[in-house]
């Protein structure tokens, strides 16, 4: 089955489904309005705040490359180590090749779309290395042996109940309902990961190039145990995760806290410049950073895309996407779901097999403005369903369908003839063609006699 029928069967699937759009309908209307009231506090003037992310980011893009070896150059002068990976599978090597030369056995990862994007816990997995996530949503999407559902909020699809079910048969837990007793369970479990694993690996929501600096940022702390417990640290970022200065956190960390999840800021926010140094007593004793291409320089040379890998992740334009909300996550078959994995996916997986999803869409323009980097995602998958049509140019008589068309619509006498030609051939068309019928009159013939009350 290809991915566009598993697309459709899932999605119909999904939308038939009431529990399943009533979870996400609470999750995300509950979001809507902290946002809406964390917009009006936080900011002054969100859109001016949106605007000045968009021009840092576009000074970032004109720049890339000088950025991208400032970072490296700063990160490596305090002893860390960076890999530049023009693929998710020679960045997923690195990070196999690392732990087998490290002996390590057990990995302990924090949320991480970027590592999902090279699938490397099944690369790990696959050489008999133990991963555990960290990140609560993805702890509970790997127990129940799933993807993530939303980039943000992975177990966004899951209840109280569901999990406290899943936890009593992969944890062997006591059965629970009870957010915080949930929350504990997995706390003890993952006390024991932090400490006995070989290696830690995180993504990284900011590149700092004047800083050489790693910036994460979480609300649950145990980004901060992935990266500071294990002997070895490991950084999984695109190229597109760079910004110029420290202080321009000042308002990349609140945009994204408030466009993420409502927070004026996230709880924890860590930035990191490097292995632990000499007297230090704690934090790992190597630091590797993975440059990860993956199809973002392709994007890069498309002057129209470029403005795509502005995207800081937040996933707000899958919040405000009423085909996501409809279909959820899952439908989608891809590590990035909803508009922006649309516009996305395709460049990095395959335009022929994801071309369909730039179609799973109603071209309203929600995702766009609430994009809070100003990224005009729904007219980029308008230029994504262009290149579809030029790339998969129409048979023969697909063309001369479209020229008929176009010259029957292109005069109103053409298209009354057509009306008439229609009304007397289609009581003698087969059975299935002859509904709709047409109707006697046609709109412009009821406007006129409307208009001048005949």
């Amino acid at each position: 089955m290809t991915e566009q029928k598993n697309f459709l069967k899932l999605s119909a699937q999904k939308a038939a489904d009431e529990t399943h759009r009533l979870k996400i309908a609470k999750a995300i209307s509950t979001y809507d309005a902290v946002v809406n009231n964390t917009k009006a506090s936080q900011f002054k003037n969100w859109e001016e705040a949106r605007t000045l992310a968009a021009q840092i980011k576009n000074y970032t893009l004109a720049h890339l490359p000088e950025l991208l070896e400032q970072f490296e150059k700063n990160f490596t002068a305090a002893g860390g180590k960076v890999f530049w990976a023009e693929t998710g599978e020679e960045a997923a090597e690195y990070v196999v090749a690392l732990a087998q030369q490290q002996h390590v056995r057990k990995v302990v990862k924090s949320k991480s779309m970027t590592t999902e994007e090279i699938q490397l816990n099944e690369r790990l997995e696959r050489s008999s290395i133990e991963v555990w996530e960290s990140d609560l949503g993805e702890l509970i999407v790997q127990l129940a042996n799933e993807k993530p559902y939303h980039i943000v909020t992975p177990a966004m699809h899951k209840t109280k109940e569901e999990i406290g079910v899943l936890f009593n048969e992969q944890l062997h837990a006591p059965l629970t309902t009870n957010a915080e007793e949930l929350t504990m369970i997995a706390r003890r479990h993952l006390r024991e990961a932090y400490i006995t694993s070989g290696m830690g690996i995180t993504g990284a929501n900011f590149l700092i190039a004047d800083a050489g600096a790693v910036v994460v940022t979480e609300n649950e702390g145990n980004a901060r145990l992935t990266m500071s417990c294990p002997p070895v640290h490991v950084v999984v970022a695109g190229i597109e995760k760079i910004i110029p200065r420290l202080a321009d956190l000042s308002l990349f960390l609140p945009l994204l806290a408030t466009s993420g999840t409502g927070q004026e800021i996230t709880c924890y926010n860590s930035i990191v410049c490097g292995p632990r140094r000499e007297g230090e007593c704690d934090g790992p004793r190597e630091m590797h950073v993975i440059l990860l291409d993956n199809g973002r320089a392709q994007l890069y040379q498309r002057k129209r895309f470029r403005e795509i890998l502005r995207c800081i992740r937040c996933g707000a334009c899958l919040n405000a996407c009423p085909v996501y909300r409809t279909v959820g996550g899952h439908s989608y078959r891809t590590t990035y779901q909803g508009p922006i994995g649309s516009v996305i996916t395709p460049h990095y997986n395959g335009f022929e097999k994801f071309q369909h999803l730039a179609a799973a869409s109603s071209l309203c323009g929600a995702c766009s403005s609430v994009c809070p980097v100003h990224i005009d995602i729904h007219h980029l998958l308008l230029e994504n369903r262009a290149l579809a049509i030029t790339q998969n140019a129409p048979p023969f008589f697909g063309k001369m369908a479209m020229r008929v068309f176009a010259w029957v619509m292109s005069r109103p006498q053409r298209l009354q003839l057509m009306r008439r030609l229609v009304r007397m051939v289609q009581p003698l068309a087969p059975q299935r063609l002859r509904e709709p019928r047409m109707s006697k009159k046609s709109f412009r013939e009821l406007w006129r006699a409307n208009e001048y009350g005949a």
